[in-house]
């Protein structure tokens, strides 16, 4: 999904825990059912990855914890 036309106009969000230069994070785009999109914020033009939303708040759940 590195150039999808869908992600043409997501509206990336980067963590809150991130430094004001960016930092070392990963930003995701909300909006797409059932998917999040992520991709490096260093890299705003490189690769994406797409995973379940299910995946996600598991994975995000596990970080908190």
């Amino acid at each position: 999904m590195r150039h999808s036309p869908e992600l043409i106009s997501a509206r990336w969000r980067r963590s809150s825990y991130s430094n004001a230069n960016g930092g070392e994070c990963v930003e995701i785009a909300e909006d797409f059912p059932g998917v999040v999109p992520v991709r490096d914020s260093k890299a705003p033009h490189g690769p994406v990855i797409v995973v379940p939303t299910a995946a996600w708040g598991a994975f995000v759940n596990s970080l908190k914890a």
